[in-house]
């Protein structure tokens, strides 16, 4: 195992910040702790790193209890959303000063430096600075640095929440074929679900300091285990179980509040029994789907998404009378988003 996190919680002052949580990472994963702030996520990972105590709990690193342990026995690497570089430093001094903090001979330091920049793809810039770098460079010096002690564990701290999105989305790639070639167990933080959805084996949804759910992105997103899941993984209508939308077609729920995924909406021009009348109130263009406002008679608004091919099939146009039923909806108890 990996990483593993045993009834471990942490309180600020009158704010609990992680509450009881159990969590098993396995050896050589790429795992997201995702979530929207003050869930929790960064805490356990600044838990797991050492960087804050629990205040009950163990943690195991590698088979070895790290429950207090300092961050330097935990030969972990970490690295935070902003780069933190050297600005003195070139970037291949940069890349192998925790090799020179624990005495490497120089020979060894270059040597390392020289084969992480080829690894992360910035052969030949081992002699520039920080400052002659572009973003998403100076991210993946950072990366490099902290890779270069050879680590048991990698963490990330939002990585790539500075970088603007061109920028970001192509880390993204990039991360996930670094870890598919270095295979060091890795967690990283962040707040977006397509970041999350993306890059990571296993997904950790937290909120108010607790695991809602850990799974595959595919798991979380077509099984969620909870209405809050739900909401935060992807688009969601929420619907009173009540609605016309339900009742012409059968769906019973077991809860007065029904999830309903945008796409899971059809949409048809002729009028049918198990169908319930909307308007279109707008259309959105997304570039590979296109998003249709839908009014229901009782005032509703609801979201459906379609693909190119089936809205030029429709030939949909604001104002616009259609007839729509549920392909899919999800049930839960009353849910209140903050």
């Amino acid at each position: 195992m990996g990483i593993s996190v045993k009834n471990v919680s942490k309180r600020f002052g009158s704010f609990q910040a992680v509450d009881s949580v159990d969590l098993e990472i396995e050896s050589g994963a790429l795992v997201a702790l995702l979530g929207p702030s003050g869930s929790g996520k960064s805490t356990l990972l600044r838990l797991i790193a050492g960087l804050e105590t629990p205040d009950s709990g163990r943690i195991w690193l590698t088979g070895t209890d790290a429950t207090h342990q300092s961050v330097q026995e935990r030969n972990i690497g970490f690295v935070f959303q902003h780069y933190a570089l050297f600005k003195h430093l070139t970037i291949r001094e940069n890349i192998g000063f925790g090799l020179k903090i624990r005495k490497a001979s120089p020979a060894r330091i270059k040597a390392r430096a020289d084969e992480l920049l080829e690894l992360v793809q910035l052969s030949g810039l081992g002699d520039r600075y920080p400052s002659q770098l572009s973003g998403g460079q100076r991210q993946r010096v950072a990366l490099a640095r902290s890779l270069a002690v050879e680590p048991k564990v990698l963490l990330l701290d939002e990585p790539f929440g500075a970088l603007d999105a061109k920028v970001r989305k192509d880390l993204r790639a990039w991360l996930r074929r670094l870890h598919d070639e270095v295979h060091v167990t890795t967690v990283f933080v962040t707040h977006d679900q397509e970041e999350a959805m993306e890059v990571a084996d296993k997904i950790v949804v937290m909120n108010k300091g607790q695991i809602e759910q850990v799974g595959t992105a595919a798991e979380i997103y077509d099984r969620p285990a909870s209405a809050f899941v739900m909401s935060f993984i992807g688009p969601v209508n929420v619907l009173p179980s009540s609605a016309d939308i339900f009742q012409n077609n059968g769906f019973e729920a077991n809860h007065p509040q029904v999830y309903l995924r945008p796409q899971d909406i059809s949409i048809e021009t002729e009028p049918d029994s198990s169908l319930t009348a909307a308007t279109v109130t707008r259309i959105i263009h997304l570039g590979w789907e296109i998003q249709a406002e839908l009014a229901l008679a009782d005032g509703q608004v609801i979201s459906a998404h379609l693909t190119r091919d089936r809205f030029d099939e429709l030939h949909l146009e604001p104002q616009q009378k259609v007839y729509i039923k549920p392909k899919e909806a999800k049930s839960f108890p009353l849910y209140y988003s903050i």
